[in-house]
């Protein structure tokens, strides 16, 4: 049997804090679809040279009553980068709570406008523990 990884669908409630979001990532729109009769927006994300890896996101023009409060309704993207601090200073820099601080060197977690959980993953070994990050208490859920 064969199967090909297609994309990973999220609601988004604000497409354009959303788009900020993950640009500030470091995703590129790769596809957009306007669907005027059926009044949604599918924008497609992904890194630059992984176009066949993006994230979907899906906005309801008139509003999502299908979008869970709290996000969980999957468990979490994963996006490796190449300096797991140099990222999260980056967000924090631009107002993103860093939920989950990068106290190993390895592993963050941040959550996107509409509650999406995002793991981050030090590409290669972890980095040396280094400060602020080290001694940074987890904030809210991830």
């Amino acid at each position: 049997m064969e199967i090909k990884y297609l994309h990973t669908m999220v609601r988004v409630l604000d497409l354009e804090k959303s788009i900020a979001f993950y640009e500030l990532l470091g995703l590129k729109e790769t596809r957009r679809i306007d669907n005027e009769g059926g009044r949604f927006t599918l924008l497609f994300m992904a890194p630059d040279g992984q176009e066949d890896c993006p994230v979907e996101l899906t906005y309801n023009w008139d509003g999502d009553d299908a979008l869970p409060a709290d996000g969980r309704h999957f468990g979490h993207l994963a996006y490796g980068v190449g300096n797991i601090y140099d990222m999260c200073q980056q967000l924090k820099d631009a107002g993103v709570t860093i939920n989950r601080p990068p106290r190993d060197g390895r592993m963050a977690f941040v959550r996107s406008p509409d509650n999406v959980s995002v793991e981050l993953l030090q590409i290669g070994e972890s980095l040396a523990p280094a400060e602020p990050w080290a001694s940074m208490e987890n904030t809210g859920h991830w």
